[in-house]
């Protein structure tokens, strides 16, 4: 949409004392300066107007035109603020607040400009340049609200997202921690079922070991034996003793 403006030079009759002619003939010149889009040089002169006679409508009035059109919208405001306040014609006064509107407009002030075309209504009902520019600003604002809504639905949503994304991100924490734990104790029960395995069979090795020992020495007493046996039977037959029968029960 296109924003409707009304940006009107005014010029009243002069009046007779010198010093308002004055004032007029720096508005006359400011406007030469404002229709040659010299806005720097025209707001100068309707500066020095104002200095010359600060009650004229005009200069304030012109002098938020010259603004405006050099982009500074926040100053402008206030020229045109001033002009409507001084001006007790209704249709400057409507035109005043059409421009206030613009200006805070361009200032986002959606609400405030909105409330500006509304004064310029009441004062012109049939301007429809300040009836478009309401309608426009009022569409404005509701969009503006429209998005303020749905941004702090998506901030209260990417929270909500932020703390269920933490919610799992513990949980997966957890469960690696408890994965963890679990291989730890595994690996902890392995080397030790290591460690068991390890001493059955050194204790095994140990028996065995034992029962080496225990099988040779055996065999070396049998062998023993069977050698003092050898030689007691070389013995008696060299001194012809008679065996003798041995009966190894005992009687009481």
């Amino acid at each position: 949409m296109k924003i409707a403006a009304k940006f009107i030079l005014i010029l009243s009759f002069i009046p007779s004392m010198v010093w308002s002619q004055s004032a007029y003939q720096e508005i006359r010149e400011g406007n030469e300066a404002y229709n040659s889009n010299n806005f720097i040089k025209a707001e100068n002169f309707y500066r020095e107007s104002m200095r010359k006679d600060a009650d004229i409508v005009e200069n304030s009035f012109n002098l938020g035109d010259a603004l405006y059109r050099q982009g500074k919208y926040e100053e402008s405001s206030k020229f045109f603020q001033a002009a409507a306040a001084k001006s007790e014609d209704k249709e400057l006064k409507s035109k005043a607040y059409h421009n206030l509107g613009n200006s805070l407009l361009k200032e986002k002030k959606l609400e405030e400009s909105i409330e500006a075309y509304k004064r310029a209504l009441i004062n012109n009902p049939k301007d429809e340049d300040s009836r478009y520019n309401y309608a426009y600003a009022k569409q404005q604002l509701q969009q503006q609200q429209e998005q303020q809504q749905q941004d702090q639905k998506d901030d209260e949503n990417k929270e909500e997202n932020k703390d269920e994304q933490q919610e799992q991100e513990n949980k997966d924490q957890n469960q690696e921690n408890k994965e963890e734990e679990e291989q730890k104790d595994q690996e902890q029960q392995e080397e030790k079922s290591e460690e068991d395995k390890k001493e059955e069979e050194e204790k095994k090795q140990q028996q065995q070991q034992e029962q080496q020992v225990s099988r040779e020495d055996a065999e070396r007493i049998l062998e023993a034996l069977n050698q003092d046996e050898k030689e007691l039977q070389e013995k008696l037959k060299k001194q012809k003793i008679k065996k003798v029968d041995i009966d190894i029960e005992k009687d009481w």
